[in-house]
């Protein structure tokens, strides 16, 4: 049995256990009618944290007094959504960092302030199940609360639960393929007049393909053949979609110092085709 400390309020206790080490506890009403020096069951709560002593731990109990009870409660349904929809476990901070950015995401929406996604296509087409659970917790939110917020807002949701699922390096490292993703589409949408259509199988491959080559360019194992009787014959076959393939080349030496081999080059410029021709034909 654990003892309670203080009622943070309807949803949030601080207790501690025998030997005196101090937990944060969520569950749906657990701290409706309790007060200091009640016990309570472990096993009735959603969650536990430890240590408080932790900063930032810290940092966050002087939040819950300023976060309103609701958007506990809807952190809640979202953290429960997603694990089961992910079928992972999600890091326990995110309880803090989702309810005060649910928080303070309402603050400026009433106060008309609207903060750019800058990554908003990245997160949508590289974590397209976070951003489904983004989709959902928005939805939950907007009918919860009575408001309509944008879109882009479940974007911002989905980063929480991509950072919720592993190690901060990690996470870091996921965002910078997205974003290395998203400038590549980008260069192939705009250099080469390509009106992509996200939902067209020739774009999926192409995303298919991106997405393993920026891990092995992240890994530092990159395709090289010394052969290079592919790379002409793509070349000299599909001259514009090799013209999409360097200008890739270009932007990845200019921006990360390094040089994208030639079979890697061979294999953007046939998807790239791909693209151009189901582009022509429609």
């Amino acid at each position: 049995m654990i003892r309670i400390k203080k009622v943070l309020n309807s949803s949030v206790i601080l207790v501690e256990n025998e030997q005196k080490q101090e937990y944060i506890l969520f569950g749906k009403g657990i701290g409706y009618g309790q007060k200091a020096g009640n016990t309570i069951e472990e096993k009735k709560a959603d969650q536990m944290f430890i240590p408080v002593e932790n900063v930032k731990v810290k940092e966050f109990l002087g939040l819950l007094d300023a976060i309103p009870p609701v958007f506990i409660e809807l952190t809640q349904q979202i953290v429960n959504y997603s694990e089961k929809k992910l079928e992972v476990k999600l890091n326990a901070g995110i309880y803090f960092t989702l309810m005060d950015h649910l928080n303070f995401a309402v603050e400026r929406y009433k106060k008309n302030i609207n903060i750019t996604n800058r990554v908003y296509w990245e997160i949508k087409n590289y974590y397209a199940e976070e951003f489904e659970i983004g989709v959902f917790a928005l939805k939950l939110m907007n009918e919860k609360l009575g408001i309509e917020m944008p879109i882009e807002e479940a974007a911002n949701i989905a980063f929480h639960l991509v950072n919720a699922q592993g190690e901060k390096e990690e996470s870091k490292d996921a965002m910078k393929a997205a974003k290395m993703i998203g400038s590549i589409v980008n260069l192939v949408r705009y250099t080469l007049n390509i009106n992509i259509e996200e939902k067209n199988i020739h774009y999926t491959r192409f995303i298919t393909h991106v997405r393993f080559f920026v891990e092995r360019f992240f890994a530092d194992n990159m395709l090289e053949d010394k052969d290079n009787v592919l790379f002409e014959q793509i070349s000299s076959l599909y001259p514009h979609a090799m013209d999409g393939a360097f200008k890739i080349k270009e932007y990845i030496k200019q921006v990360y110092e390094k040089t994208v081999p030639n079979e890697e080059l061979t294999y953007l410029a046939v998807h790239i085709h791909r693209l151009i021709s189901y582009n022509q034909l429609n």
